[in-house]
């Protein structure tokens, strides 16, 4: 087998993964072009993956060296970048600084619960702290960051991970939000006591102050394979919520949502003006979508999005099946990270590592939302009325299709 620098062709010839999670042998793809093609090259593949953002390839960020020193000392990826807009004569930049995290679990999902938790926490501080030490205005975690993502196995034990909204996971990071100044996004499973012990899987908007300004559920539960998380949980009613921050107008769109361009939609129409993305998804099922479905949302509703996805492999005691047919197994694969961050004018960050905690830093001008808006008329030239009018027939049962048939097509021909 050659060096896994150089692509791990094992000896048959046949591409190998390596188990590690890596892209053969790198962090990121963006990694893996960079190291293999000549400078002028590299850089012109990057326009065409990454975009430009107002013509120019996307700045760096300088990371402050406590940042860096949290980086180094435990072992995530730390990169920051810049979105510019254009300079207007009648309005101020409006410069955000967006915070994402992701990472894999703690402790094993056989350790006790209460131990699971704890160690996430413990993990995430130092993670929490360069966020805050670099500014970050608002922060973002994964979906169900408190917890394995073990609704594959549909066992109900795991439901004890449930709690209120302003629970011990919201407490924690209240304390950040006061010490930094900063919003945070925290994705967690919650139980609604108020409705019979109900769970949701719900966002907790904490304010830069440390109040809850608000939550928001998940729209669309996925029943594919082996997510089955209707077994926990079903479609949330908060609808499409904004919520109205010191930094900007945010939105959540969790996980599954994203498959759903009306969903996309329903967040813009409401006035986003960033929408983060909280996810856990794995490779074989979604990875060739990934940097693809956050990117179209941006460029078509004319927000910044964020995208964050977990991190690593988890395993379970007890193994599963999905419904395929397939042997039982006791890992759902791989959460593949590759944090990453859309602009309005089709721009892009490099992703965070594909197998190692991360924290993906970046400043945004706001004004860019406008600017697009302007430019390409999405708003101005959408059929709003058409698309309602063929919603509403739509939903009745006695809707009929709009075809028209070509009349040969009822003749038989010889």
């Amino acid at each position: 087998m050659e060096n896994k620098e150089d692509g791990i062709i094992a000896e048959n010839g046949k591409t190998e993964i390596p188990k590690d999670g890596s892209i053969c042998g790198f962090d990121s793809l963006h990694r893996l072009l960079q190291s293999s093609l000549p400078p002028q090259l590299f850089q012109e593949v990057s326009r065409l993956l990454l975009g430009m953002n107002c013509g120019k390839a996307l700045e760096t960020l300088a990371i402050p060296e406590p940042a860096k020193s949290l980086s180094s000392k435990h072992d995530f990826d730390l990169q920051a970048f810049s979105f510019h807009a254009e300079k207007e004569s009648l309005r101020e930049p409006r410069i955000v600084r967006v915070g994402l995290i992701q990472n894999s679990i703690a402790l094993p999902t056989t350790a006790p619960f209460l131990d699971q938790k704890k160690g996430i926490f413990e993990k995430l501080t130092p993670i929490i702290e360069a966020a805050g030490t670099s500014g970050v205005n608002i922060l973002c975690l994964q979906e169900a960051w408190t917890m394995p993502f073990a609704f594959c196995t549909r066992e109900k034990k795991w439901c004890e991970f449930a709690e209120l909204v302003d629970g011990e996971s919201t407490q924690f990071l209240q304390e950040f939000a006061r010490k930094y100044n900063m919003v945070i996004i925290s994705p967690i499973l919650e139980r609604d006591v108020k409705h019979g012990e109900t769970l949701w899987n719900t966002a907790v908007i904490i304010g830069n102050r440390g109040y809850i300004i608000g939550k928001h559920r998940k729209n669309h539960i996925p029943r594919v394979g082996d997510f089955n998380e209707s077994t926990y949980y079903m479609e949330g009613n908060t609808g499409h919520p904004v919520f109205e921050t010191a930094y900007g107008k945010i939105a959540v769109n969790i996980c599954y949502g994203r498959h759903h361009p009306l969903n996309w939609l329903a967040f813009g129409l409401n006035g986003a003006e960033i929408v983060f993305n909280p996810s856990a998804t794995v490779g074989e099922l979604s990875e060739p979508m990934w940097p693809i479905e956050a990117r179209n949302a941006a460029i078509a509703n004319s927000y910044f999005v964020c995208s964050i996805n977990r991190v690593g492999t988890e395993f379970f005691p007890n193994p599963f099946t999905s419904g395929d047919g397939k042997p039982q197994h006791s890992d759902f694969g791989h959460f593949y990270g590759s944090s990453h961050i859309s602009a309005p004018d089709s721009s892009c960050t490099p992703s965070l590592a594909r197998h190692k905690d991360g924290l993906l830093i970046s400043d945004m001008d706001l004004n860019l939302c406008r600017q697009l808006k302007d430019k390409w008329g999405f708003r101005m030239t959408a059929r709003y009325e058409i698309y309602a009018d063929l919603l509403a027939r739509y939903v009745k049962p006695d809707f009929e299709p709009q075809v028209i048939s070509d009349p040969l097509l009822s003749k038989k021909t010889f």
